[in-house]
């Protein structure tokens, strides 16, 4: 029988060579399926569980000042869900991560995760990196925001996670790149019509 949790496996190899510490990592997480339109965290609850998703597509957002959805965040296959600060800090969580598509991912508890890292060097600097790697990205997006047109934060957003474009209906798009629907209605045609030319 094929090893149901080579997904995990194969995502912290990189970082953790030794077969044996691989099993012992692979056995901390359990598979979690989460339906489409379900929410793996809700605003308020603390976040219990880091996940590794293996298929689907999820996003995470906040609530804004109106009451109003504001998408913060993509979620693809092969990346990490959890809100970091819920998660390590123990709080309560300010945004909500729901499912855009019916998701299968693998979840490890915070207990589990911080004995691995205390019992286990190469995961801690394996998760050490994806810490680093999320906090650059946020970086990066927090700059976007700042000092770029919303037609250059849309370009971007092609080149570079053109998957969002396929999975996530457009007024969340929109409300990821600041800008209202009919904004990105326009752009999206100026940008369509540019590239046919």
């Amino acid at each position: 029988m094929e090893d149901e949790k080579v997904f995990v496996k194969r995502f912290f190899q990189p970082g953790v060579a030794q077969p044996d510490k691989l099993e012992m990592i692979a056995s901390h997480f359990h598979e979690k399926l989460v339906p489409r339109h379900e929410h793996f965290l809700l605003e308020g609850k603390t976040s219990q569980e880091y996940m590794l998703l293996e298929s689907g597509f999820m996003r995470a957002y906040s609530l804004d000042t109106t009451g109003n959805e504001v998408t913060t965040a993509f979620y693809g296959a092969g990346q990490p869900v959890f809100d970091v600060a819920s998660f390590f800090l123990r709080t309560p969580s300010k945004e909500s991560i729901q499912a855009l598509t019916p998701c299968k991912g693998w979840v490890i508890s915070f207990d589990d995760l911080n004995g691995l890292f205390h019992s286990i060097p190469e995961f801690r600097e394996a998760g050490r990196g994806i810490l680093v790697k999320g906090y650059a990205s946020l970086k990066l997006r927090m700059q976007s925001m700042i000092t770029e047109t919303a037609e250059t934060r849309y370009a971007n957003l092609l080149q570079t996670n053109p998957e969002i474009l396929m999975q996530a209906p457009l007024k969340y798009i929109a409300s990821y790149l600041g800008i209202t629907d009919t904004s990105l209605s326009r752009i999206r045609r100026e940008f369509s019509k540019h590239h046919k030319n």
